[in-house]
């Protein structure tokens, strides 16, 4: 059906929240929505990729059990948008006519070895072939939050969406045992990449949110910024800076560093060369206007 009809459900998703705060492609599919998943609305885009409809809503953001870079926690609320329902993979990358930089080649696995730029690259790329206004001024890199096209997830968009509602150090609960049910990591990716979707998703329904690859995000990353955060919709620090937000962890992170609320910086946005084959991403875009449209439908 057409993507204004997922209003109502949007609706109820998020009336909860709302009161409480003001503010694949390719061969194969990811594994559908399962029945404790409810809350998941899928939308297939016009190039059809999948993203899950995100409710808006407020979280306690980063902990006090972390790393320092991750305190203080504090509430922040997030607007609705949507989100890619698996990390890019290869197959997309190859259908915007960009150069592959992964090491570990396989058209069903996610883009790897990609620095920052190469990432809003993409974004824009996708932007354009389905008529959407593209985020990233390619001069600057400066990023339009007004327009209507992909982009990277902000920090606070990407935590959000991995905790889907927990509170707990995992978007599936506190115990790490429990982690080789959702994601590839050091204990079980036999070092290298693996197919998007293959473990569970959490309960918003994206997949590997924790580990296979660890993802960058739109901000410029900084040790101390969670002292100022603004609490609605914090877009990162507003001056430049070396380093980019990477979240989730990777297929060689120990448990600890796929926790929801881990976050580092990385030095990669400009050269390929110094991009890890830990690295890559997924987009998000502004949560479509009430009055709907044609170009997206809701599954």
């Amino acid at each position: 059906m057409a993507l204004r009809r997922a209003w109502p459900i949007l609706s109820l998703m998020a009336g909860a929240c709302l009161c409480l705060a003001g503010c694949g492609g390719g061969r194969g599919r990811p594994a559908a929505v399962k029945a404790g998943e409810a809350q998941a609305v899928v939308v297939r885009t016009k190039s059809g990729a999948e993203m899950i409809l995100v409710p808006g809503g407020s979280f306690e953001m980063g902990g006090a059990n972390g790393e320092p870079c991750e305190s203080p926690a504090h509430k922040v609320w997030v607007s609705s948008f949507l989100m890619d329902r698996c990390e890019v993979t290869q197959h997309q990358y190859a259908k915007a006519q960009l150069p592959d930089p992964s090491h570990f080649k396989d058209l069903q696995n996610p883009v790897d070895q990609a620095n920052w730029t190469d990432a809003a690259r993409f974004c824009n790329e996708r932007s354009r072939a389905e008529g959407l206004k593209p985020c990233y001024d390619e001069a600057t890199w400066t990023c339009d939050f007004e327009a209507d096209g992909y982009r990277l997830p902000t920090e606070a968009e990407w935590e959000y969406a991995c905790r889907a509602g927990a509170a707990t150090q995992y978007a599936f609960g506190d115990d790490a045992r429990a982690l080789g049910a959702y994601a590839w990591f050091d204990a079980n990716s036999g070092n290298r990449t693996h197919p998007s979707g293959q473990k569970q998703p959490n309960r918003w329904g994206l997949f590997d949110m924790h580990g296979n690859v660890a993802e960058w995000c739109n901000d410029v990353f900084d040790a101390v910024y969670y002292k100022t955060s603004p609490g609605c919709d914090p877009h990162g620090p507003a001056a430049s800076g070396p380093e980019r937000v990477v979240r989730g962890g990777s297929w060689k992170s120990n448990a600890r560093a796929c926790r929801s609320s881990g976050r580092h910086g990385d030095r990669s946005v400009l050269d390929t060369c110094l991009a890890s084959d830990t690295l890559g991403f997924r987009c998000v875009r502004k949560a479509p206007a009430k009055d709907g449209g044609a170009r997206d439908t809701i599954e």
